[in-house]
């Protein structure tokens, strides 16, 4: 028997994420997921006309290919992994782990080589900005067990969250495009954070289900070296290539460029930073606010749109909001500013726009958790 959560899911992906249409060629990327998810796609992408592409990965054949990783054979994987999703203008990427820490003892280096012929051309340069894409994670035990929740507790969650009314939320996001688009500086206060920056001129992108799959940002980037001050952030803090999380992490910038990292493994952290002239410097700047994901569960793609939150990248900036930084590193670290993970305030110019995780102007409370939820 079908599961009616997976064709409404599939049906959401298809038509709202990446907007098939009759002609489209689209690439399903999945990464131990189950069979069902897929199928439903192949099906939800036909109906619409499109042809559809599948690669079936699984992360314990990945480690052992990045373990033995060489320069050779990472360029000539990116090459054809590059091929392909040049032949399709729509990408979909479904991602498992059994094992959220597969990839935890893959070295360092090789997981560098990984990043600069693999990941960098064909995800960073290629597939971000030249297709209609969506991004997500797949539900289980492994994911379950890092949000703390039972395995069909988690499922519930996660179809709920992930077939939300986006169409709702794009309404909600005008207001704050509008604003973000007319602010210069931006200052924000927390405990042991005080930071600020400028956003003048660098485009403002609404997130509301068409790339990522939770969704329910709002993001821009800093003006690259402009900014000035100390963060310090107050969630477990996922590094994807390395399989671990950290904790902790205390940053300090300086004309833009973090000049102190530190954390609850400094050494790896700085390792991070170190990849190249770009990691030190911000690429994205994002405020979230999904009314249905209100903890972290050391997951990207869910804990960078918690109400309440907002997420400072170091590393590569996203052409379509552009401030000239480029990295093979994108590393997205959430802080959460609800009252009982200590508050804190977001101004813009000489604007209070949230307090304590609730935004103030009446023209953006649309965003707040109780007006997003009905």
């Amino acid at each position: 028997m079908k599961d009616p959560r997976i064709t409404r899911l599939a049906n959401l992906l298809a038509h709202h994420s990446t907007e098939l249409e009759a002609g489209d060629r689209v690439l399903i990327e999945a990464t131990d997921v189950p069979s069902e998810i897929v199928t439903e796609l192949i099906r939800a992408a036909t109906a619409a006309g499109a042809v559809p592409l599948v690669s079936i990965k699984q992360n314990s054949v990945l480690r052992e290919l990045y373990r033995n990783a060489t320069s050779e054979q990472m360029q000539l994987i990116g090459e054809i992994e590059k091929f392909q999703m040049e032949k399709v203008q729509a990408y979909i990427g479904l991602r498992g782990a059994t094992n959220s820490s597969e990839l935890s003892d893959v070295p360092g280096d090789q997981m560098k080589l990984y990043q600069k012929y693999w990941w960098q051309p064909v995800h960073t340069e290629l597939r971000v900005n030249k297709t209609r894409w969506v991004v997500l994670r797949w539900p289980t035990p492994s994911m379950a067990q890092q949000a703390e929740m039972s395995t069909s507790a988690f499922e519930d969650f996660y179809f709920s969250v992930c077939t939300m009314d986006y169409t709702a939320m794009e309404k909600a996001c005008e207001p704050l495009v509008e604003w973000m688009t007319r602010a210069d500086r931006v200052h924000i206060t927390g405990p042991g954070t005080d930071l600020s920056f400028s956003i003048k001129d660098i485009p403002v992108i609404p997130c509301f289900g068409k790339r990522n799959i939770p969704d329910g940002e709002c993001f821009t980037a800093p003006v690259r070296d402009s900014v000035e001050g100390v963060i310090a952030f107050n969630t477990p803090t996922p590094y994807r290539d390395f399989g671990m999380t950290f904790e902790h992490l205390k940053f300090t910038l300086k004309a833009g460029k973090i000049v102190e990292a530190t954390g609850s493994d400094t050494p790896r952290i700085n390792e991070v930073l170190d990849a190249d002239e770009g990691a030190r410097y911000i690429g994205e700047w994002s405020l979230g606010f999904n009314p249905f994901i209100l903890q972290p569960m050391k997951d990207t793609l869910f804990d960078e749109k918690i109400a309440g939150s907002f997420h400072f990248t170091p590393g590569n900036a996203y052409d379509i909001a552009d401030n000239g930084n480029r990295s093979q590193i994108h590393w997205d670290i959430v802080m959460v500013q609800r009252p009982e993970w200590g508050g804190g305030e977001i101004w813009f110019d000489d604007t209070l726009i949230r307090k304590d995780g609730l935004f103030v102007p009446a023209a953006l409370k649309g965003l707040n958790p109780d007006a997003l939820r009905q």
